[in-house]
């Protein structure tokens, strides 16, 4: 099948229409986005002696939904440029333009006959051969397109984004009995390649996958909490993190969603269900008259917590559901809680709380966990062909870290089954059938690869060939070498991995120690090097307590060896013989940063927050990062053009001194982190398979370590032009006298010392007046107090 999609088209412009117009653009698809024609003129438009007939009015519904985007937080895009790549019209006027698209979102209202209506229309104006797709959280497919042309409906199926676009990963992928195969295939590849979700083929039942489990979840957890006489805030504190949850745990997330729309996809599976089941998604009363009373959460300012100011600052208050009063939110607190808070990973904590028996909050969590359970095993062959799309739905579209049945497995299968059926639970047959069989597991491992129950064997569960696992390598042996700070990793095809697993990914001398043994071994045995790692972040910098400890000690020496060594690694890590990309993604923040600018190039995820960030703590990076980053700056611009120098000092002096973050991959090659040589990968799940691949293309091609050059600077005359506009900030009072002294220091780095403008210096001296700046400000009581300050509460301190 040689399908392409070069152009898509979204019909509706709402959150969601808008989100997914957003999200196409943020992968470089120009999208068309439509909705309906304004009924009446305002008054605004009277006035400049507009008519109906204005294509601006025409087009405003779209139009004002896309401006909107850009006040969106998070944003929906990557870059504010995408925004250039949406082009607006209306259903009336511009539905021929359907014609040159290859695939078309149905995004309109959540109405059956309104979905048909509106796809009779794509069929007279569609060209053979393009995809067309609803995003329904739960409307039938195959009825959607019941009255379709024979092509249409080979061409159809449903695509449920989850909202929003940009940051869920989760893609359900819902064929119809006329999908064709083919369209099926493409769409889940195009939906993990191009689109960076974690697609999961769906049954077309009420609600899919992740919406029918969520909700039921949901609702049975406030059944529960009203039975059992717990508050809003004990619920919502046992249910989040503690078990592997979001933070925004069971009544924030309910109150993110919006309550109107929760109830709405509760609504849905309600009316197709019947029995017990349809008796889990009635919703409670209270909250239908929260609804009544307009208490839907964020958006209307309050639902199930609200926010009040008061003379002392802010409380969170939690609603009563007994009164619809609201009062001082509380945690749970019990043996349980605290002895669960002690263990370590989230398998061993949610085991710690559900085998509590006689705990308040031991016995909560049991009886919330052990109905989806149950529902979950009931639902599989229904909603899903296998075990692990109900998990990966429930992982990529909620934010559980296990899905039902990984849960299942941290519990223990057998001992909770037994439990469940004491207390009388019916449990489905296969799930007695596996047991009786010796088979005590949904998943197993063995020599790297997975493996799930079915249908009475383990079958080998299939990942795409881009998933590179670190975990599953390390347990094949694929370890060269390794110690507390980080490991490298034969990634295969001659390519090595060097995998930082510090406390917070934080570089200490053990990850410095490991660069040097990983350039050795690679400069040996391998093509490249690949840096990077699947934790929670990149990395977010120095091990700022160990240095925060040894400033107050007086060990200065001590730091200086420390930073010296770092500088001296990324001096390596940069001239070394093979290639080395680093790979970062989420947060990668001062020494994090400072391990990719000199590397041969950056292959990044889309998801990457990078940025010098160390004037926060009172300090200016150490490691290398200023000139680094100068060096980027430079090489930015085109050959044989010329530049102003002291502009690139005052950008790259800017970005420092104020520790700007980009917001995405796409925002840090605008802020000069990512260069011409360095590339985006829109899946993290891809991103390492990306970045060996980027290794192996520069090792082909004859790979040669960069020449060691001068650097022009723009000396004493550009370090008070920098200075200039901090001075300025500090006299208005936007900046602190610390705030100056460290833009000082940044100053001087940047513009090479006391040397005449236009002087070029090597390397080693702005890195020798990089590590003395960074030591004399380590050496400062604010800044001290500026490292306990992050340490302590994890946000700068101004002072």
């Amino acid at each position: 099948m040689n399908q392409k999609i070069k152009r898509a088209a979204v019909l509706g412009s709402g959150v969601m229409g808008a989100g997914i117009a957003a999200h196409l653009a943020n992968v470089g698809i120009p999208t068309l986005m439509l909705d309906i024609v304004p009924r009446e003129l305002t008054n605004a438009e009277k006035d400049k002696g507009l008519t109906l007939e204005d294509s601006v009015v025409r087009n405003k519904i779209a139009a004002q939904n896309k401006a909107a985007l850009k006040k969106h937080k998070p944003s929906p895009l990557t870059s504010q440029k995408n925004l250039d790549l949406i082009q607006v019209g209306n259903f009336t006027d511009d539905m021929e333009k359907l014609s040159e698209v290859d695939w078309v979102i149905e995004v309109v209202v959540e109405n059956l006959e309104v979905k048909k209506k509106v796809l009779a229309q794509v069929d007279q104006h569609r060209k053979q051969g393009s995809i067309i797709s609803s995003n329904t959280s739960g409307i039938s497919i195959e009825a959607m397109s019941e009255d379709c042309s024979e092509d249409l409906r080979k061409h159809f199926l449903g695509t449920h984004f989850f909202n929003p676009p940009r940051y869920l990963k989760l893609l359900e992928v819902i064929p119809t009995k006329d999908t064709d195969q083919d369209v099926l295939k493409f769409m889940k590849e195009f939906g993990e390649d191009t689109l960076g979700k974690g697609v999961v083929e769906a049954k077309d039942t009420p609600n899919f996958i992740a919406n029918r489990i969520g909700t039921y979840g949901l609702l049975i957890t406030v059944q529960k909490m009203l039975k059992g006489g717990y508050s809003v805030g004990e619920v919502d504190s046992v249910t989040g993190p503690l078990i592997g949850r979001p933070k925004s745990a069971t009544f924030r997330t309910l109150d993110v969603v919006g309550l109107d729309t929760f109830i709405h996809v509760a609504k849905n599976v309600y009316d197709q269900v019947e029995g017990a089941e349809k008796n889990a998604f009635e919703v409670p009363d209270f909250m239908k008259t929260m609804q009544e009373n307009g208490w839907l959460g964020a958006k209307s300012g309050q639902g199930f917590f609200l926010k009040k100011k008061g003379e002392s600052g802010s409380r969170i208050l939690q609603l009563n559901p007994d009164t619809l009063d609201y009062e001082p939110s509380e945690k749970l607190k019990s043996k349980a809680v605290e002895l669960a808070k002690q263990e370590k990973g989230s398998k061993r904590k949610l085991k710690a709380l559900v085998t509590a028996k006689g705990d308040r909050a031991g016995d909560f969590i049991w009886s919330v966990v052990k109905p989806v359970l149950i529902y979950s095993a009931e639902l599989l062959n229904e909603i899903a062909d296998d075990i692990p799309s109900i998990d990966e739905a429930m992982r990529w579209g909620f934010g559980w870290e296990l899905g039902p049945f990984e849960m299942w497995d941290a519990i223990g299968v057998r001992a909770s089954v037994e439990r469940m059926k004491e207390e009388g639970d019916t449990i489905p047959d296969w799930v007695n059938n596996m047991l009786d069989n010796g088979m005590e597991t949904f998943y197993k491992q063995e020599n790297g690869t997975v493996y799930y129950y079915d249908n009475g064997s383990y079958e080998p569960q299939q990942f795409n060939r881009k998933n590179i696992n670190i975990k599953r390598l390390k347990e094949t042996k694929k370890v060269v070498k390794k110690n507390a700070g980080a490991s490298l990793i034969d990634l295969g095809d001659g390519v090595a991995g060097l995998e930082f697993h510090s406390q917070s990914n934080a570089i200490g001398l053990d990850i410095i120690q490991m660069i040097n043994h990983s350039i050795d071994e690679v400069d040996n045995n391998f093509e490249g090097l690949v840096i990077g790692n699947q934790g929670k972040n990149f990395c977010v910098g120095a091990n700022l307590g160990m240095i925060l400890m040894e400033a107050q000690d007086f060990n200065f020496f001590e730091i200086e060896m420390v930073v010296k060594h770092f500088q001296d690694a990324m001096m390596r890590l940069k001239y070394s013989d093979k290639p080395v990309v680093t790979a970062p993604f989420a947060m990668t923040l001062g020494g994090g940063a400072e391990v990719c600018l000199p590397s041969s190039a950056i292959q990044a995820s889309s998801e990457t927050y990078m940025g010098l960030v160390e004037a926060g703590v009172g300090l200016i990076p150490g490691g290398g990062g200023n000139k680094e980053l100068y060096i980027k700056h430079l090489r930015n611009i085109p050959e044989g053009v010329d530049f102003d120098l002291q502009k690139i000092s005052n950008s790259v002096f800017e970005k420092i001194a104020m520790a700007n973050v980009s917001t995405s991959a796409e925002e840090a090659k605008e802020n000069g982190f990512l260069d011409r040589q360095d590339a985006i990968s829109m899946n993290q799940d891809h991103l390492l398979h990306d970045a060996k691949q980027k290794v192996l293309g520069l090792a082909r091609s004859g790979y040669q370590a960069p020449k060691r050059t001068k650097i022009p600077v723009v000396g004493e005359q550009g370090y008070a032009t920098m200075l200039l506009g901090a001075k300025s900030l500090a006299l208005s009072g936007h900046a602190s006298e610390h705030d100056l002294k460290i833009a000082e220091k940044l100053a001087f780095v940047l513009a090479g010392g006391r040397v005449k403008e236009g002087t070029f210096v090597d390397e080693q001296y702005l890195l020798d007046l990089e590590r003395e700046a960074f030591l004399s400000l380590v050496g400062e009581g604010k800044t001290q107090q500026r490292m306990q300050h992050m340490l302590m509460k994890g946000k700068p301190l101004r002072n």
